[in-house]
């Protein structure tokens, strides 16, 4: 083990120990304070996304993240909530000025400010738990996946895409996950678990092609050692849309 293999864990460790500190604090306290959390990184996300596939234009990474904000506030006030029609919105203001991908900004920046109003239903019509477990679930397979991509290497998952994701992160990753659920609820849930967690390394694995195609290496320098929100949070987009439609599909 080099000492430059792992020259970034104590900046991963210290900034992650802030963001859970953040994130329990808003999804305990709930409410507003919950929504502000989810809004904020929606928003964050949103910008990121349009200031690597729209570089040139600085005005339109805030208007984007604006609109996205948004449309998240308004389905505080809406009823029923989520606004589901107006998450497309900011995708389609980003798309718009695009030179090129305008598909995939549009559908990209559609599909996260649908996650953020995915969680905030989430959180109303389920409480809690299911939050709690998404994040845990989605948590442990990144660190799993982190400590033995490190450690053991081995053969790429999908190198032409994302080189640094191994088949030994990937399967760490659903064992940590099974464990997670099993805890949390016993085996039916580990096994739903490891679903989870397969969708969220798909989320990783298409925010890696989105910053190949942009050739940047982070979404940005927002969180030091992680790099971006989106970097940080583009598994919890996935698994949680997955989340999502099959609440949505069983009329919850």
């Amino acid at each position: 083990m080099s000492s430059g293999n792992w020259g970034d864990l104590r900046t991963r460790v210290l900034s992650a120990i802030v963001m859970l500190g953040i994130g329990a604090g808003a999804i305990a306290t709930g409410g507003l304070a919950y929504v502000a959390l989810i809004t904020l990184a929606v928003a964050g996300m949103n910008w990121e996304l349009s200031r690597m596939i729209v570089p040139g234009k600085a005005w339109l990474a805030v208007v984007v993240g604006v609109a996205s904000a948004s449309v998240l506030i308004a389905s505080v006030f809406a009823a029923p909530r989520p606004l589901i029609e107006a998450a497309i919105l900011p995708g389609l203001v980003g798309a718009l000025f695009a030179a090129k991908d305008r598909v995939i900004f549009g559908v990209y920046a559609s599909l996260v400010v649908i996650s953020g109003l995915g969680l905030l239903m989430l959180y109303d019509a389920q409480g809690i738990f299911l939050v709690v477990w998404l994040i845990c679930v989605v948590v442990a397979t990144d660190v799993a996946g982190y400590f033995a991509g490190k450690a053991i290497g081995g053969k790429k998952f999908w190198p032409s895409i994302s080189p640094k994701k191994t088949w030994a992160g990937i399967l760490a990753g659903w064992a940590a996950a099974a464990v997670v659920g099993g805890l949390m609820g016993g085996e039916e849930l580990a096994a739903i678990s490891v679903f989870m967690s397969f969708a969220s390394q798909l989320g990783d694995i298409a925010e890696s092609a989105i910053k190949r195609r942009s050739g940047v290496k982070d979404s940005s320098n927002l969180i030091p050692g992680h790099g971006g929100l989106l970097d940080r949070f583009d598994g919890l987009i996935a698994a949680n849309l997955v989340v999502l439609i099959a609440l949505l599909t069983l009329g919850l």
